[in-house]
Formats: structure tokens, sequence, C-alpha cells
């Protein structure tokens, strides 16, 4: 059978359905939710979903002192002590670096802003504006809130 036959010739038009797609990886919904500090694991885990978050969070350190805002930079070492973020402070104050074994507590306080913009959705989107006749489709930011 040729690829003609198949219907994979020139002049067939690709089917969106049958085109492979490489799942994306799959993010926990941390919008609002406040991770378990038991131990130095569970500390560590949690700065990297803080890092990979696209939203602020509050950090409290153990003095009682709390910071909101996005972490940029972390850099885990052997121990807590020598272990850090770095954050853009909300309140935009010049940034920061936090040592884990400073922190009491994390809260993913702000929006996740990359939350739902998979690429999955903007071909699914394009496909169903392709399939309405559309023909000056391209990609566009989503706007912010």
């Amino acid at each position: 059978m040729s690829g003609r036959e198949a219907g994979h010739g020139p002049s067939a038009a690709p089917d969106p359905n049958s085109l492979e797609l490489v799942p994306g990886t799959v993010h926990e919904k941390l919008e609002g939710s406040v991770p378990s500090l038991a131990n130095e694991e569970d500390l560590r885990k949690a700065l990297e979903q803080a890092f990979d978050y696209r939203g602020d969070v509050s950090i409290t350190r153990k003095d009682g002192a709390k910071i909101e805002g996005y972490i940029f930079d972390r850099s885990s070492g052997s121990g807590l002590s020598d272990s850090f973020v770095r954050l853009l402070p909300k309140d935009g104050s010049p940034r920061i670096r936090i040592s884990y074994s400073e922190i009491a507590a994390l809260a993913f306080t702000g929006r996740d802003m990359a939350a739902g913009k998979s690429w999955e959705n903007w071909v699914r989107h394009y496909w169903e504006k392709k399939a309405a006749g559309a023909t000056d489709i391209s990609l566009q930011p989503e706007k912010l809130d």
C-alpha cells in the first residue's frame, strides 16, 4: 500500500487526531497549597516545586518574617545551610537570598500564570480555528489578568 492509498500522500490533509503527541509534564495544582515541611526531603521537594511554579510564593522564616515573591533561582547544596533560593519580592524591593535552613513555612499564594496553558490546548484551538475556515492563525500569548 502506498502512502497515497493510506491517506498520507501530499494531497491528504493531516488529521489532528492521528498526529503523534508526546505527553507533557504533569503539573500539580499548587496554587493555594501549603506543603508540609516535616523534614529536609519535604523542604527540598517543596522548594523545587516553588522554583517551577509560575506564580508568587510566601516564605515564612524561622524568625517569623514573611516574604512574598517569585522564586527565580535556587541552589541545592549538600546541607540546608549551603542551599538557598533567590526571590524577587512582590513589593518591588531588591532581590533576596534565603537559606533553606532559615525557612519555616512555604505557601503557593500567587496565581499560577502557566496553569492551563499547554501546547496541547494551543494545538486544539489551532485546529478548531482552521476547521472554522480561519486563514490567518498565529501563535499569540494570552492576556494576563
